[in-house]
């Protein structure tokens, strides 16, 4: 099968930057490619790189498309390189059709501003249907938040549940405060993400091992090598997955489905298409779970995108 291949630049600014360990993000960049085989069916796909995750950049990834001829294979398709994540995702998920609206028997977490702002947001998010609720931590003053915590706590619906996601921004000392603090909670905090950076995967291990409130591990998994290598290493708690950024959606179903682990689908901040491929493959895999998580796709309150978009964007 031989494709006609396409692509633009899309950036879409949040409703209110996202505020997390790394900085302030103001404005989300990807790349919608359009892939138009010898029937004439058109399929879509999105490129949205997080390079401080450890993938590719979007300039990166942009050079990777202009080099590309305007026809191209699935072999081509199926032999992108390893560091380019996003584009992995991206081609291999355009190769597939996928319904304008994917409608899947999933629970969504809804993100939470930071700092105080939360506690506004809070019975926002809950009256239009969200369950589990993520907050971002590690930004400001760790007594500041932790006081929040407990007015969250309180103020958390019956049969809610929060994550605390501090985007490896918490020293040593800190995360135990952290995990001490929810242990009181232990029917309210679902797990903390990403307490130590990166390089302190045996310091996670150990506080996983001495606290009961769970930790997920997010950026130390941002590609399919790196959740082997864990897995590998015995990580007892849970996944954090973020399709858009991860690879090859073909070589993480078979790899989950080898080693049905503890895992949690995420967004990355995509449009409809990245997200409803990311959907489509989070509904294919829990069904292989014993444990199905809410996925952190409660993210549409960050953007007020114009309903014709993809229209636009190719008539430009």
């Amino acid at each position: 099968m031989i494709y006609q291949f396409d692509f633009r630049l899309f950036s879409q600014k949040f409703t209110h930057p996202i505020i997390t360990n790394y900085g302030i993000w103001e404005t989300r960049e990807s790349i919608i490619i359009r892939l138009i085989d010898e029937d004439h069916n058109i399929t879509w796909g999105e490129i949205s790189p997080l390079s401080w995750f450890g993938s590719e950049t979007i300039t990166q990834a942009e050079s990777f498309c202009i080099q590309l001829p305007k026809k191209i294979t699935k072999d081509i398709i199926l032999n992108i390189p390893d560091n380019l994540p996003s584009c992995q995702f991206a081609f291999e998920s355009a190769l597939q059709k996928f319904p304008d609206e994917i409608i899947l028997n999933l629970a969504y977490s809804g993100l939470l501003p930071t700092g105080k702002k939360a506690l506004s947001q809070l019975t926002n998010l809950y009256e239009k249907g969200y369950k589990t609720f993520k907050w971002k931590i590690a930004v400001n003053d760790i007594n500041e938040e932790l006081e929040i915590l407990k007015t969250l706590v309180s103020q958390l619906p019956t049969a809610a549940k929060l994550r605390l996601d501090a985007n490896g921004g918490l020293t040593y000392s800190q995360a135990k405060l952290w995990l001490e603090a929810c242990d009181h909670y232990l029917d309210k905090v679902e797990f903390i993400e990403q307490p130590l950076g990166v390089d302190r995967f045996l310091e996670m291990q150990e506080l996983s091992n001495n606290y009961y409130t769970a930790i997920a591990l997010d950026e130390s998994i941002a590609n399919l090598k790196q959740i082997e290598h864990c897995v590998q290493q015995g990580w007892p708690g849970i996944f954090v997955i973020k399709p858009a950024i991860i690879g090859s959606p073909c070589k993480l179903r078979q790899f989950i489905k080898q080693h049905p682990i503890d895992v949690v689908f995420s967004s990355v901040f995509e449009t409809n298409i990245g997200r409803n491929a990311a959907l489509q493959l989070a509904s294919e895999v829990y069904q292989n779970l014993p444990k199905h998580r809410a996925v952190g796709f409660g993210t549409h309150h960050f953007f007020q995108q114009e309903q014709n978009w993809l229209q636009m964007l190719w008539n430009n």
